[in-house]
């Protein structure tokens, strides 16, 4: 494979200015001011790389994309794009795009990319493997954001559509790691299949274990017919275990057995079933820590991080708290009833200052309750109250949890295993919450 990039972009400034440190970087390097003057040179020019932007006159770069893919598989394709929205970037990956740029684009890390692209098609070429044409794109609007820690989610959302490996989402509480699984399902070949989410902390094993693998009659107290668990019911689709890392060794145990022989047994069953689901967990705990306290068993840590996501607190990309809170609104306005439209600078500014130790969870129950208080149609400083509830009071969803949890002990006289029973969760959280 050569070492020639193509250049494609409306902005002849920025072409200009790539062409330039790619050419000093000793690559041999063609510009094109549109698809249609790409797709006309690509056959003589023979590149190695293509460098695109996404939208321009006539076809798109997608579409340019899309056709390089068809017509010459072996040549590398990066997009780079202004609109920095979840969609484009997963689009692009998905349909097989080696890497995605949100403009403006530092030269350094074009060329930088130049070289990784290179060098891995040297290796590919060594080791005689062919690359997948990757499925139909799929548009979703779950995920917003364009800090880069949230570009490279984006990208790998795009890259896991192609298969089914089984994936680790950690990060803190409220930081929407259910909906980075949800979007990994919506942008797989098995969309069309379900998509279900299960808390880990809410159950206790038997009923987990009731839930994901199903029973035969008899198999308990209560248990007055046989019926089916989510594995079997989930066909080709997704299971999202959420707080994996609340369970017990005995339920680690026989998830393990899933992820390695695809099969399990219902309670009480004697006969194993198979699964084709996918498994997506998460949890906000250090799971290192969980398997150094011999709490967590590490070879199925090693089994559910086939590919890990981190996703980061939104302190550490305030930049996105603006998009975010744009794109929270609308779902406020409609559950409020309240006619809310925008936000002002102020209170833009308010709410980038914030901390929000309850991420992104917190920042919607903020736009909440703002909204329900103000009669205006736009949010102001004024209107929220951050770092608690009204009047100061914490109204964290893990403390609403822990009051709760304090008042049945109390309620049954301390005893915890009965109070356990009463709540539906194991002993291990009881005291998780009393702690």
């Amino acid at each position: 494979m050569s070492q020639r990039i193509l250049l494609v972009d409306d902005d002849t400034d920025a072409l200009q200015v790539f062409q330039t440190r790619l050419r000093h970087a000793g690559f041999e390097v063609e510009i094109a001011e549109s698809a249609e003057q790409a797709l006309a040179r690509v056959g003589k020019f023979a590149p190695g790389l293509v460098v695109t932007d996404v939208r321009m006159s006539g076809i798109t770069g997608l579409e340019l994309l899309d056709r390089l893919r068809e017509g010459m598989p072996d040549v590398n394709v990066a997009v780079m794009t202004g609109h920095e929205d979840m969609e484009t970037a997963v689009a692009a990956m998905k349909a097989g795009a080696f890497d995605f740029f949100v403009k403006p684009v530092d030269p350094k890390a074009l060329e930088a990319l130049a070289r990784q692209c290179f060098r891995e098609q040297a290796l590919a070429a060594e080791a005689a493997e062919v690359g997948e044409v990757a499925p139909e794109t799929i548009a979703t609007r779950s995920l917003v954001g364009r800090d880069p820690s949230m570009i490279e989610i984006y990208k790998t959302i795009g890259v896991l559509a192609r298969n089914r490996a089984t994936v680790l989402v950690r990060g803190e509480t409220g930081t929407g790691k259910e909906v980075i699984a949800r979007a990994i399902h919506e942008h797989s070949i098995h969309s069309g299949e379900p998509f279900i989410a299960v808390n880990c902390t809410a159950l206790s094993d038997t009923l987990l274990e009731s839930e994901l693998f199903g029973h035969t009659k008899g198999a308990f107290t209560g248990a007055t017919s046989s019926r089916k668990g989510y594995f079997e019911l989930a066909g080709r689709g997704t299971i999202f275990l959420d707080e994996i890392g609340d369970t017990s060794p005995d339920f680690q145990t026989k998830l393990l057995r899933v992820l390695q022989e695809r099969e399990f047994y219902p309670v009480g069953g004697e006969a194993p079933r198979r699964t084709e689901a996918r498994v997506i967990a998460a949890t906000h705990q250090p799971m290192e820590s969980l398997i150094e306290d011999g709490t967590f068993r590490e070879d199925l840590y090693f089994r559910l991080k086939v590919v890990e996501i981190h996703v980061p607190p939104l302190r550490e990309r305030r930049g996105d708290v603006r998009l975010i809170a744009d794109a929270l609104l609308g779902r406020v306005r409609r559950e409020t009833q309240r006619d809310v439209r925008g936000i002002s600078e102020e209170a833009y500014l308010k709410l980038e200052a914030h901390d929000w130790p309850g991420n992104v969870r917190e920042l919607e129950h903020a736009l909440t309750r703002a909204a329900i208080h103000t009669s205006g149609p736009v949010l102001g400083p004024e209107h929220l109250v951050l770092g608690g509830g009204a009047g100061g009071e914490d109204l964290s969803l893990d403390t609403v949890v822990r009051r709760h949890v304090r008042r049945v002990v109390e309620r049954l006289g301390g005893d915890r295993e009965e109070s356990a029973r009463a709540l539906g969760i194991s002993m291990k959280n009881v005291e998780k919450y009393l702690s």
